[in-house]
Protein backbone atom coordinates (compact mmCIF):
# COMPACT_ATOMS: atom_id res chain seq x y z
CA UNK A 1 0.00 0.00 0.00
CA UNK A 2 1.15 3.40 -0.33
CA UNK A 3 2.98 5.44 2.65
CA UNK A 4 -0.24 7.89 2.03
CA UNK A 5 -2.54 4.86 2.91
CA UNK A 6 -0.34 2.91 5.35
CA UNK A 7 0.00 6.27 7.77
CA UNK A 8 -4.19 6.88 7.78
CA UNK A 9 -4.40 3.19 8.77
CA UNK A 10 -2.23 3.50 11.59
CA UNK A 11 -3.60 6.25 12.83
CA UNK A 12 -7.19 4.59 12.70
CA UNK A 13 -5.48 1.45 14.70
CA UNK A 14 -3.64 4.44 17.50
CA UNK A 15 -7.58 5.52 18.04
CA UNK A 16 -8.41 2.18 18.99
CA UNK A 17 -10.20 0.59 15.50
CA UNK A 18 -7.73 -2.32 15.78
CA UNK A 19 -6.34 -2.07 11.82
CA UNK A 20 -3.01 -2.72 12.56
CA UNK A 21 -3.33 -5.89 10.39
CA UNK A 22 -3.61 -3.67 7.62
CA UNK A 23 0.55 -3.60 7.84
CA UNK A 24 1.09 -6.38 5.69
CA UNK A 25 4.52 -8.19 4.17
CA UNK A 26 3.86 -10.34 1.01
CA UNK A 27 8.14 -12.05 1.23
CA UNK A 28 6.69 -14.50 -1.47
CA UNK A 29 4.46 -12.17 -3.46
CA UNK A 30 7.07 -12.59 -6.90
CA UNK A 31 5.51 -15.51 -7.25
CA UNK A 32 2.36 -13.69 -7.68
CA UNK A 33 3.92 -11.41 -10.38
CA UNK A 34 2.34 -10.98 -14.07
CA UNK A 35 4.41 -13.07 -16.51
CA UNK A 36 5.30 -11.43 -19.70
CA UNK A 37 5.72 -8.09 -18.58
CA UNK A 38 7.90 -6.29 -21.48
CA UNK A 39 9.49 -2.93 -21.37
CA UNK A 40 8.52 0.49 -22.86
CA UNK A 41 10.78 1.53 -25.92
CA UNK A 42 13.78 -0.99 -25.28
CA UNK A 43 15.88 -2.23 -27.78
CA UNK A 44 19.20 -4.56 -27.56
CA UNK A 45 21.84 -3.65 -29.42
CA UNK A 46 24.94 -5.46 -30.32
CA UNK A 47 27.46 -3.70 -30.53
CA UNK A 48 29.19 -1.39 -27.40
CA UNK A 49 28.73 -4.17 -25.03
CA UNK A 50 32.33 -4.36 -22.65
CA UNK A 51 32.42 -5.36 -19.62
CA UNK A 52 29.95 -4.30 -16.89
CA UNK A 53 31.51 -3.12 -13.81
CA UNK A 54 31.67 -3.70 -10.38
CA UNK A 55 30.57 -0.41 -8.09
CA UNK A 56 33.32 0.36 -5.51
CA UNK A 57 31.76 0.34 -1.85
CA UNK A 58 33.02 2.71 1.10
CA UNK A 59 35.30 -0.31 2.05
CA UNK A 60 37.45 -1.04 -1.27
CA UNK A 61 40.35 0.75 -2.35
CA UNK A 62 40.07 2.19 -6.19
CA UNK A 63 43.29 3.19 -8.08
CA UNK A 64 41.25 6.34 -9.72
CA UNK A 65 38.43 7.24 -11.83
CA UNK A 66 37.36 5.30 -14.50
CA UNK A 67 35.21 7.36 -16.78
CA UNK A 68 32.38 6.50 -18.47
CA UNK A 69 31.40 6.48 -22.20
CA UNK A 70 29.63 9.89 -21.58
CA UNK A 71 32.05 11.90 -23.63
CA UNK A 72 29.33 13.11 -26.68
CA UNK A 73 28.21 16.08 -28.94
CA UNK A 74 28.59 19.09 -27.17
CA UNK A 75 25.00 21.33 -26.64
CA UNK A 76 22.96 21.36 -30.23
CA UNK A 77 21.68 25.10 -28.90
CA UNK A 78 21.28 27.27 -26.64
CA UNK A 79 20.57 26.13 -23.25
CA UNK A 80 16.49 26.69 -21.79
CA UNK A 81 16.83 28.95 -18.77
CA UNK A 82 18.14 26.57 -15.74
CA UNK A 83 19.10 23.47 -17.97
CA UNK A 84 22.44 21.65 -19.29
CA UNK A 85 22.69 19.61 -21.61
CA UNK A 86 23.06 15.91 -20.86
CA UNK A 87 25.11 14.51 -24.17
CA UNK A 88 24.09 10.65 -24.19
CA UNK A 89 26.17 7.73 -24.26
CA UNK A 90 26.64 4.29 -22.73
CA UNK A 91 27.12 3.62 -19.10
CA UNK A 92 26.99 0.97 -16.32
CA UNK A 93 23.42 1.17 -15.12
CA UNK A 94 23.14 -0.51 -11.41
CA UNK A 95 25.51 -1.95 -9.57
CA UNK A 96 26.70 -5.31 -8.41
CA UNK A 97 28.13 -4.20 -4.94
CA UNK A 98 27.57 -6.45 -1.96
CA UNK A 99 26.40 -3.24 -0.23
CA UNK A 100 23.44 -2.12 -2.50
CA UNK A 101 20.07 -3.18 -2.72
CA UNK A 102 18.68 -6.28 -4.62
CA UNK A 103 16.88 -4.14 -7.26
CA UNK A 104 19.64 -2.40 -8.27
CA UNK A 105 21.38 -5.80 -9.26
CA UNK A 106 23.24 -6.89 -11.46
CA UNK A 107 24.84 -4.30 -13.07
CA UNK A 108 24.20 -4.36 -17.01
CA UNK A 109 25.10 -1.60 -20.09
CA UNK A 110 22.39 0.96 -20.83
CA UNK A 111 22.82 3.53 -23.51
CA UNK A 112 20.84 7.15 -23.54
CA UNK A 113 20.16 10.00 -26.20
CA UNK A 114 20.97 13.42 -25.29
CA UNK A 115 18.54 15.75 -23.76
CA UNK A 116 18.30 18.54 -21.51
CA UNK A 117 17.77 18.16 -17.46
CA UNK A 118 16.85 20.95 -14.67
CA UNK A 119 20.15 22.00 -13.28
CA UNK A 120 18.83 21.93 -9.33
CA UNK A 121 15.10 20.30 -8.26
CA UNK A 122 12.00 22.52 -8.76
CA UNK A 123 11.43 25.38 -6.37
CA UNK A 124 8.87 26.44 -4.24
CA UNK A 125 9.43 29.79 -5.92
CA UNK A 126 8.99 27.91 -9.22
CA UNK A 127 5.86 25.49 -8.04
CA UNK A 128 4.27 28.56 -6.79
CA UNK A 129 4.61 30.43 -10.29
CA UNK A 130 2.88 27.15 -11.70
CA UNK A 131 -0.04 27.19 -9.27
CA UNK A 132 -0.49 30.60 -9.88
CA UNK A 133 -0.46 30.17 -13.53
CA UNK A 134 -3.18 27.68 -14.02
CA UNK A 135 -4.91 26.79 -9.77
CA UNK A 136 -3.56 23.95 -9.80
CA UNK A 137 -4.37 21.62 -6.77
CA UNK A 138 -2.19 19.08 -5.09
CA UNK A 139 -3.06 15.43 -4.16
CA UNK A 140 -2.01 16.63 -0.46
CA UNK A 141 -4.61 19.33 -1.08
CA UNK A 142 -7.94 17.03 -2.00
CA UNK A 143 -8.64 14.52 0.74
CA UNK A 144 -8.12 10.75 0.05
CA UNK A 145 -10.26 8.50 -1.94
CA UNK A 146 -11.90 6.26 -0.56
CA UNK A 147 -12.08 3.51 -3.80
CA UNK A 148 -7.97 4.50 -4.20
CA UNK A 149 -7.08 3.04 -0.58
CA UNK A 150 -9.22 0.29 -0.88
CA UNK A 151 -7.52 -0.97 -4.01
CA UNK A 152 -4.39 -0.88 -2.17
CA UNK A 153 -5.12 -3.36 0.48
CA UNK A 154 -5.85 -6.54 1.05
CA UNK A 155 -9.50 -8.23 0.09
CA UNK A 156 -11.64 -7.85 2.76
CA UNK A 157 -10.08 -4.90 4.56
CA UNK A 158 -12.56 -3.00 6.40
CA UNK A 159 -12.60 1.16 4.91
CA UNK A 160 -11.22 3.85 6.92
CA UNK A 161 -13.26 6.01 9.13
CA UNK A 162 -14.23 9.15 7.04
CA UNK A 163 -13.22 11.29 9.44
CA UNK A 164 -9.44 10.50 8.31
CA UNK A 165 -10.26 11.25 4.47
CA UNK A 166 -8.83 14.92 4.59
CA UNK A 167 -6.35 16.82 3.20
CA UNK A 168 -2.85 16.14 4.13
CA UNK A 169 0.43 14.57 3.25
CA UNK A 170 2.95 12.53 5.18
CA UNK A 171 5.66 14.70 7.71
CA UNK A 172 8.57 13.41 9.10
CA UNK A 173 8.81 13.69 12.71
CA UNK A 174 12.01 12.69 14.19
CA UNK A 175 10.86 10.03 17.52
CA UNK A 176 11.95 11.34 21.35
CA UNK A 177 14.48 8.61 21.49
CA UNK A 178 16.02 5.77 19.29
CA UNK A 179 13.53 3.75 18.10
CA UNK A 180 13.51 -0.13 19.28
CA UNK A 181 11.85 -1.59 16.16
CA UNK A 182 13.77 0.67 13.04
CA UNK A 183 11.18 -1.22 10.84
CA UNK A 184 8.01 0.58 11.97
CA UNK A 185 8.34 3.74 9.92
CA UNK A 186 5.06 4.95 11.95
CA UNK A 187 7.35 6.22 14.34
CA UNK A 188 8.51 8.68 12.75
CA UNK A 189 6.65 9.69 9.66
CA UNK A 190 2.96 11.02 10.69
CA UNK A 191 0.09 11.96 8.65
CA UNK A 192 -0.74 15.43 9.26
CA UNK A 193 -3.87 17.17 8.07
CA UNK A 194 -3.20 20.17 6.81
CA UNK A 195 0.60 19.64 5.39
CA UNK A 196 0.89 20.48 1.65
CA UNK A 197 3.70 21.99 -0.80
CA UNK A 198 2.88 25.49 1.33
CA UNK A 199 2.51 24.03 4.66
CA UNK A 200 6.06 21.54 4.85
CA UNK A 201 5.48 20.79 8.65
CA UNK A 202 1.66 21.20 8.47
CA UNK A 203 -0.82 24.09 8.42
CA UNK A 204 1.29 26.12 11.04
CA UNK A 205 4.30 25.95 8.85
CA UNK A 206 4.81 28.10 5.53
CA UNK A 207 7.74 28.30 3.03
CA UNK A 208 8.28 31.66 4.02
CA UNK A 209 12.28 32.32 3.34
CA UNK A 210 12.55 28.72 1.55
CA UNK A 211 11.54 30.26 -1.91
CA UNK A 212 14.96 28.12 -3.28
CA UNK A 213 14.55 25.35 -1.13
CA UNK A 214 13.15 22.42 -3.24
CA UNK A 215 9.00 21.94 -3.19
CA UNK A 216 8.13 18.74 -1.75
CA UNK A 217 4.36 17.06 -1.15
CA UNK A 218 3.89 16.97 -4.56
CA UNK A 219 3.03 13.71 -5.55
CA UNK A 220 3.93 11.94 -8.45
CA UNK A 221 0.93 13.64 -10.52
CA UNK A 222 1.87 16.62 -9.57
CA UNK A 223 5.09 16.45 -10.71
CA UNK A 224 3.80 15.30 -14.12
CA UNK A 225 1.44 18.36 -14.32
CA UNK A 226 4.00 20.80 -13.72
CA UNK A 227 6.58 19.42 -16.56
CA UNK A 228 3.51 19.76 -19.08
CA UNK A 229 2.87 23.09 -18.15
CA UNK A 230 6.53 23.76 -18.61
CA UNK A 231 6.70 22.00 -22.03
CA UNK A 232 8.82 19.28 -20.22
CA UNK A 233 8.78 15.81 -18.31
CA UNK A 234 9.68 13.31 -15.92
CA UNK A 235 13.38 12.01 -16.29
CA UNK A 236 13.45 7.79 -17.26
CA UNK A 237 14.98 6.02 -14.57
CA UNK A 238 18.39 5.36 -17.16
CA UNK A 239 18.02 8.93 -18.15
CA UNK A 240 18.38 10.18 -14.80
CA UNK A 241 21.06 7.85 -13.54
CA UNK A 242 23.11 8.83 -16.29
CA UNK A 243 23.08 12.38 -15.24
CA UNK A 244 23.83 11.63 -11.91
CA UNK A 245 26.70 10.09 -12.38
CA UNK A 246 28.33 12.90 -14.09
CA UNK A 247 30.36 10.71 -16.67
CA UNK A 248 31.76 8.81 -13.51
CA UNK A 249 32.25 4.69 -14.07
CA UNK A 250 31.87 2.48 -11.73
CA UNK A 251 31.69 4.87 -8.56
CA UNK A 252 29.67 4.70 -5.39
CA UNK A 253 28.64 8.62 -5.57
CA UNK A 254 27.67 11.31 -7.99
CA UNK A 255 31.08 12.62 -7.12
CA UNK A 256 33.17 10.11 -6.56
CA UNK A 257 34.48 7.63 -3.99
CA UNK A 258 35.39 10.10 -1.09
CA UNK A 259 33.17 9.71 1.43
CA UNK A 260 29.99 12.39 2.10
CA UNK A 261 31.71 14.69 4.74
CA UNK A 262 35.54 13.87 3.55
CA UNK A 263 37.77 16.60 4.90
CA UNK A 264 34.87 18.83 6.26
CA UNK A 265 33.49 19.44 2.71
CA UNK A 266 29.71 18.25 2.74
CA UNK A 267 28.84 17.14 -0.89
CA UNK A 268 24.94 16.45 -0.25
CA UNK A 269 22.84 16.77 2.19
CA UNK A 270 21.67 13.67 4.26
CA UNK A 271 21.66 12.91 8.02
CA UNK A 272 24.51 13.01 9.97
CA UNK A 273 24.31 11.80 13.81
CA UNK A 274 22.09 8.58 14.70
CA UNK A 275 18.90 7.92 12.23
CA UNK A 276 16.05 8.75 12.75
CA UNK A 277 16.06 10.37 16.64
CA UNK A 278 19.54 12.51 16.47
CA UNK A 279 20.56 14.83 13.28
CA UNK A 280 23.34 16.33 13.70
CA UNK A 281 23.03 18.29 10.72
CA UNK A 282 26.88 18.47 10.05
CA UNK A 283 26.20 19.61 6.47
CA UNK A 284 24.25 22.91 7.60
CA UNK A 285 20.40 21.40 7.43
CA UNK A 286 18.60 19.59 9.44
CA UNK A 287 15.69 19.45 6.60
CA UNK A 288 15.87 20.23 3.05
CA UNK A 289 18.43 22.91 1.88
CA UNK A 290 18.50 25.64 -0.47
CA UNK A 291 19.53 24.19 -4.49
CA UNK A 292 22.83 24.96 -5.05
CA UNK A 293 23.84 24.98 -1.45
CA UNK A 294 26.59 21.56 -2.09
CA UNK A 295 28.93 21.13 -5.02
CA UNK A 296 27.45 20.10 -8.61
CA UNK A 297 28.60 16.74 -10.37
CA UNK A 298 30.33 16.40 -12.99
CA UNK A 299 27.69 17.74 -15.51
CA UNK A 300 26.81 20.55 -13.57
CA UNK A 301 23.54 19.05 -11.79
CA UNK A 302 23.42 20.02 -8.27
CA UNK A 303 21.79 17.85 -5.78
CA UNK A 304 21.84 14.46 -7.26
CA UNK A 305 22.60 13.21 -3.99
CA UNK A 306 20.13 14.21 -1.18
CA UNK A 307 17.99 16.66 0.02
CA UNK A 308 14.98 15.47 -2.12
CA UNK A 309 14.01 12.28 -3.21
CA UNK A 310 13.05 13.11 -7.73
CA UNK A 311 10.08 11.22 -9.16
CA UNK A 312 11.03 9.70 -12.40
CA UNK A 313 8.57 8.77 -15.30
CA UNK A 314 9.01 5.27 -15.09
CA UNK A 315 7.08 2.54 -13.47
CA UNK A 316 8.78 0.62 -10.33
CA UNK A 317 9.65 -3.10 -11.02
CA UNK A 318 11.65 -4.50 -8.19
CA UNK A 319 12.84 -8.07 -11.18
CA UNK A 320 13.29 -5.32 -14.04
CA UNK A 321 17.31 -5.65 -13.34
CA UNK A 322 17.28 -9.72 -13.19
CA UNK A 323 15.41 -9.94 -16.33
CA UNK A 324 17.76 -7.50 -18.28
CA UNK A 325 20.65 -9.80 -16.97
CA UNK A 326 23.09 -10.96 -19.76
CA UNK A 327 21.20 -9.21 -22.46
CA UNK A 328 22.96 -6.86 -24.68
CA UNK A 329 22.97 -3.10 -24.31
CA UNK A 330 20.15 -1.53 -23.65
CA UNK A 331 19.15 1.73 -26.02
CA UNK A 332 17.32 4.16 -24.26
CA UNK A 333 14.82 2.41 -22.41
CA UNK A 334 11.59 3.42 -20.93
CA UNK A 335 10.77 1.75 -18.35
CA UNK A 336 8.11 -1.52 -17.91
CA UNK A 337 4.81 -1.60 -18.47
CA UNK A 338 3.40 -1.91 -15.22
CA UNK A 339 4.76 -1.58 -11.46
CA UNK A 340 5.19 -4.14 -8.79
CA UNK A 341 7.16 -3.87 -5.71
CA UNK A 342 6.71 -7.15 -3.87
CA UNK A 343 6.50 -5.99 -0.43
CA UNK A 344 3.30 -4.19 -1.84
CA UNK A 345 1.75 -6.28 -4.36
CA UNK A 346 -1.27 -4.48 -4.38
CA UNK A 347 -0.12 -1.24 -5.38
CA UNK A 348 1.11 0.59 -8.21
CA UNK A 349 4.39 2.48 -7.86
CA UNK A 350 6.21 4.35 -9.89
CA UNK A 351 9.84 4.85 -9.01
CA UNK A 352 12.21 7.50 -6.99
CA UNK A 353 15.87 8.37 -7.28
CA UNK A 354 18.26 10.25 -5.22
CA UNK A 355 17.99 10.04 -2.05
CA UNK A 356 17.19 12.83 0.74
CA UNK A 357 18.21 14.55 3.48
CA UNK A 358 16.87 11.50 5.62
CA UNK A 359 19.19 8.97 3.89
CA UNK A 360 21.94 7.59 6.07
CA UNK A 361 24.08 4.68 5.43
CA UNK A 362 23.19 3.23 8.72
CA UNK A 363 19.55 2.96 7.52
CA UNK A 364 19.51 3.19 3.73
CA UNK A 365 22.20 4.40 1.96
CA UNK A 366 20.17 5.21 -0.89
CA UNK A 367 22.25 8.42 -1.99
CA UNK A 368 23.66 6.47 -4.56
CA UNK A 369 23.14 7.14 -7.91
CA UNK A 370 22.38 2.90 -8.56
CA UNK A 371 19.98 3.22 -5.94
CA UNK A 372 16.13 3.10 -6.37
CA UNK A 373 12.69 3.33 -4.49
CA UNK A 374 9.36 2.50 -5.23
CA UNK A 375 6.43 5.10 -4.05
CA UNK A 376 3.10 5.05 -5.15
CA UNK A 377 2.25 7.64 -7.47
CA UNK A 378 -0.30 9.90 -4.72
CA UNK A 379 2.10 9.57 -2.19
CA UNK A 380 3.20 12.60 -0.90
CA UNK A 381 5.98 13.93 1.94
CA UNK A 382 8.07 16.06 3.22
CA UNK A 383 11.20 14.84 1.55
CA UNK A 384 9.88 13.81 -1.93
CA UNK A 385 10.42 16.47 -4.94
CA UNK A 386 11.52 16.21 -8.56
CA UNK A 387 13.53 17.97 -11.74
CA UNK A 388 12.28 17.68 -15.45
CA UNK A 389 13.83 16.91 -18.15
CA UNK A 390 13.51 18.04 -22.26
CA UNK A 391 14.32 15.96 -25.34
CA UNK A 392 16.95 17.30 -27.48
CA UNK A 393 16.52 17.53 -31.00
CA UNK A 394 16.01 14.33 -33.36
CA UNK A 395 18.76 13.90 -35.48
Amino acid sequence: MSHRVYLILVALALIGLGVLGYVVRYHKAAEKRPQGAGEQGSGAQSSGRGAVGREGSRRSKRAGVREGNAAGPSAPQAAPPGMVWIPGGEFTMGTDDELGWPDERPAHRVRVRGFWMDQTEVTNAQFAEFVAATGYQTTAEQPPKLEEIMSQVPPGTPPPDPSLLVPGSLVFVPPPAAPQNTEDVAQWWQWIPGADWRHPEGPNSSIEGREHHPVVHVSWYDAAAYCEWAGKRLPTEAEWEFAARGGREGQPYTWGDAEPGAGGRWQANIWQGEFPWQNEALDGYAGTAPVKTYPPNGFGLYDMAGNVWEWCQDWYDAELYRRRAGGKVIDNPRGPLRGFDPQNPFAPVRCQRGGSFLCHDSYCWRYRPSARHPCTPDTSSSHVGFRCVRDGPRR
